[in-house]
């Protein structure tokens, strides 16, 4: 997994776009009508209901627009929320919040949506021992915001990108010649080049789950689209050499019925691909 300096750096970049691209050159709707000296309050309004996500973030970016404003915390990232709950108040130049407040609620809606549907899911996997890992399905140039939404939803964050694990998949299969010659250059690979990846194989039957474990060295056998015969067959082969993932099209329906299998994992694009935003508003008070 990347650092946690690298992730905050993935924050910094996010803001400092995401605000470069909505202001540009002033935001002249606020410059035109409101006096640079005026100051005002706002409150982060919850019309719906869910988990809330995004409060810290929605801290960094008033402060990156503005030092000065003055934020309250009500609620906390993670908490449930309902219609009528007040998140926070911000307080301070008017025109300040109103330069921050599409980002904020654009965000901290989609953050909430995440940590929402991640809560879901592992409600539904309680008492099986079985985790929730998020992919790289997210929204390009958001993707850190994204996999912390997860984490808030109680989930956990699968590799971040193609750069801190080795996850060989279908693809990479058949372009390395099979699964052997794949994991074997992949092996020499991180040798040659002294790096320290965790490999994830994609099993698409039980024959390659034979092979992969064959092979050795891997952390983690991915059995995607798998059936609930075949995936107990496996995790029954696999037994305590590595760790095992289920996946592919797994849905609130199928989840636990996969879990009951076995598996330590079970990861879903759903996550963060699927989802619907949660109702919140930013209003002068």
């Amino acid at each position: 997994m990347i650092s946690e300096e690298q992730f905050q750096k993935e924050l910094e970049l996010i803001i400092i776009n995401a605000i470069r691209e909505d202001v540009g050159d002033g935001d002249h709707s606020s410059l035109a009508c409101i006096p640079s000296e005026a100051n005002g309050k706002a409150k982060l309004l919850v019309k719906d209901k869910g988990i809330i996500a995004g409060v810290e973030l929605a801290k960094r970016v008033f402060h990156y627009v503005d030092p000065n404003l003055k934020i309250e915390t009500l609620i906390n990232d993670g908490a449930h929320v309902k219609e009528g709950d007040i998140v926070f108040y911000v307080e301070g130049s008017s025109q300040s919040i109103l330069k921050a407040e599409r980002l904020v609620l654009n965000a901290m809606q989609r953050m909430s949506a995440i940590a929402t549907k991640t809560q879901s899911y592992v409600k539904l996997l309680e008492g099986t021992g079985t985790k929730i890992l998020d992919t790289r399905k997210t929204t390009p140039g958001i993707r850190a915001i994204e996999k912390w939404a997860v984490k808030i939803g109680g989930g956990e964050n699968h590799r971040f990108a193609l750069y801190d694990m080795i996850m060989l998949k279908d693809n990479h299969i058949d372009f390395a010649g099979g699964v052997t010659e794949a994991i074997s250059k992949t092996k020499q690979y991180l040798k040659d080049n002294q790096k320290n990846l965790k490999i994830i194989v994609e099993a698409r039957n039980l024959k390659e789950v034979e092979v992969i474990l064959a092979a050795g060295g891997v952390f983690r056998i991915l059995l995607d689209n798998f059936n609930y015969e075949d995936t107990r067959k496996a995790v029954a082969l696999i037994g305590d050499k590595c760790l095992t993932e289920s996946s592919g099209g797994i849905n609130e329906k199928t989840l636990r019925l996969y879990a009951e299998c076995g598996v330590d994992y079970i990861s879903s694009g759903a996550l963060t691909h699927s989802i619907y935003n949660m109702d919140l508003s930013l209003k002068a008070v």
